[in-house]
């Protein structure tokens, strides 16, 4: 089981809300009415044996930092703080290798509602996935990649941490980091997600000078966030969104979870948020936009 484990880089959270974000977060669990679950994208064409191919894969060019020292992959946290109102709202899509059993029982670490949400009110939005979703719900994971609303992010294959400590998360292979973000981009490619972007969140935000330079290579901007949404176990949306509407920013990132069992008053609050952010003169933003600005 992933933990949420989100902390903002390079300073400390109160006591309580550090207790908060190292609780389990089983990842993006949603509702179980086949009904709300967004559908692929038609195919055009079939292959001779009457297969439809798998979509072409075109990352998106986003915008990138600069390498840190020595090389090391840069870390955005927020952007501008004194330009435009913007904040960008993400969403992690959690699952790690172990719950592909729970799946297979029917429980849901989707949230279709969610996305529906999204859609319907015109929030842009930064999916972060990791590989082990979009192999569970490659429909899903291609519906999104090919919105022009959203873009898609690494969150890592399967969760696993890469630094420790990391609130109990199992931790990847000593030297494997790169090839991590690389498994889950080649999962991205075979479901067909189109719109994926080089950005990538670590698990638990966990991370460290020797790993920034292991996923050197891999050509990613990490990107952490500097409002949590306190949403895991959440279950009412009212202090979700009380929380995100006292943090936010000019330049904010606030990270969420698009998940229903775990995080199930996300979608009620994101109808508050979203409105509210707006009536404040806040545009909603996806990262890529945050980075290109500054």
């Amino acid at each position: 089981m992933p933990f949420l484990g989100h902390r903002p880089p390079r300073h400390a959270l109160a006591p309580a809300l550090a207790a908060l974000l190292c609780l389990p977060l089983t990842a993006c669990g949603g509702g179980s009415d086949a009904a709300e679950r967004p559908k692929s994208p038609p195919s055009t064409a079939a292959s001779p044996a009457g297969t439809p191919p798998a979509p072409s894969v075109r990352p998106l060019a986003a915008p990138t930092l600069p390498p840190g020292p020595g090389g090391a992959t840069p870390v955005f946290s927020h952007g501008r703080r004194d330009g435009a109102k913007r904040v960008a709202l993400t969403f992690d899509a959690d699952m790690t290798a172990d719950q592909d059993r729970r799946a297979a029982r029917g429980e849901r670490f989707d949230n279709p509602q969610l996305i529906s949400t999204l859609r319907r009110l015109k929030v842009p939005a930064t999916v972060f996935m990791t590989g082990k979703w979009a192999e569970q719900y490659p429909d899903q994971a291609r519906s999104i990649g090919s919105d022009p609303l959203f873009e898609v992010a690494n969150h890592s294959y399967a969760h696993h941490a890469f630094a420790t400590p990391c609130y109990g998360l199992p931790a990847v292979a000593p030297g494997s980091a790169r090839q991590d973000v690389e498994r889950a981009a080649a999962a991205f490619a075979k479901a067909g997600v189109e719109r994926t972007v080089p950005y990538f969140r670590f698990p638990g935000g966990c991370h460290n000078e020797a790993v920034l330079r292991e996923t050197a290579p891999a050509k990613v901007t990490a990107v952490q966030w500097d409002v949590v949404s306190g949403d895991a176990f959440a279950k009412q949306s009212g202090p979700v969104a009380d929380q995100v509407l006292a943090q936010v920013r000019p330049g904010s990132v606030v990270v969420m979870h698009c998940t229903h069992s775990a995080a199930p008053a996300t979608e009620e609050a994101v109808r508050r948020i979203v409105p509210e952010l707006r009536s404040r003169g806040y545009e909603l933003v996806r990262v890529s936009d945050l980075i290109a600005a500054r």
